[in-house]
């Protein structure tokens, strides 16, 4: 298959109407369209680390979530000159690598990729409640067996090997009703309210974040807490929720790419903790 063919190919499989290539960042960031497809890797974003595990494997097409040229929609024009820009472009070129990033579609199909990944690592869907109709499509809310903050913490610690988890409330606090907020969902998609109004609409107890800003909903649900309400939130970071949905699209794509090998390669949570 060359690398058109695949992409042509997953954009059908995911039911989104295909986007004007001026209206989406959905865009072959490297490479060739006719290139014939040896091996394709999965991530989360292709860093340089993930790039040089590829060409350990073989592999000649990336299929990355995130930019490669760290702005969202993987301008360059910026960075002709830029000493890092130049050397992984190098490194990219020299091996002759397709990456596309997948993005756009994978949020707008008949079901969201990510969400579809992230159910299938931690078991949830059977958990899945309605989002109020007023915010049927942000964020997904779930009724968990009661728990504990602390607990939660403990269990996506264990999951996702995390070190550190950042949290807002009492660790003893009872939680049953969550949402997911995955990558930059908890900002709240252009609506920096969206996360509290759902949080207050849903009778939720926490939200799972991915990015945050500390003045907006952070500021929100400590408030909160503080007031006495059973009210918290758990920060896993953007990569550590988005990821899942890429691992797991390694099985959603067999049925496009037949023998062709995929290889989910995690691009790993980005900090170093000290």
């Amino acid at each position: 298959m060359t690398v058109r063919e695949v992409i042509d190919k997953i954009i059908e499989k995911t039911g989104a109407c295909p986007l004007p290539f001026d209206k989406t960042c959905d865009l072959l960031i490297t490479g060739n369209y006719d290139t014939e497809v040896t091996k394709i890797v999965t991530t989360f974003m292709a860093t340089v680390e993930v790039i040089k595990k590829a060409i350990e494997i073989g592999a000649n097409m990336i299929i990355t979530h995130e930019p490669t040229w760290f702005t969202g929609i993987d301008k360059t024009d910026w960075l002709q000159n830029d000493p890092v820009y130049i050397k992984k472009k190098e490194l990219i070129d020299k091996h002759n690598i397709a990456i596309w990033r997948f993005h756009d579609h994978m949020h707008m199909g008949t079901e969201d990729g990510i969400y579809r990944g992230f159910n299938m690592e931690f078991g949830w869907e059977k958990y899945r409640i309605n989002n109020p109709d007023s915010m049927k499509h942000f964020g997904v809310c779930y009724q968990l067996p009661e728990t504990t903050l602390e607990e939660l913490c403990n269990f996506f610690k264990e999951k996702l090997d995390m070190k550190v988890v950042q949290i807002i409330g009492d660790p003893k606090m009872k939680v049953e009703r969550v949402s997911v907020l995955v990558g930059g969902g908890s900002l709240g998609l252009g609506r920096e309210e969206m996360p509290m109004q759902l949080m207050n609409e849903n009778n939720l107890d926490l939200l799972i974040c991915g990015e945050i800003t500390e003045w907006t909903t952070c500021a929100y649900v400590r408030d909160a807490a503080e007031l006495g309400f059973n009210k918290g939130m758990l920060i896993l970071g953007h990569e550590r929720t988005e990821e899942p949905g890429m691992k797991h699209l390694v099985s959603w794509l067999k049925d496009i790419v037949g023998d062709t090998e995929v290889h989910f390669i995690d691009s790993k949570e980005p900090f170093q903790y000290l």
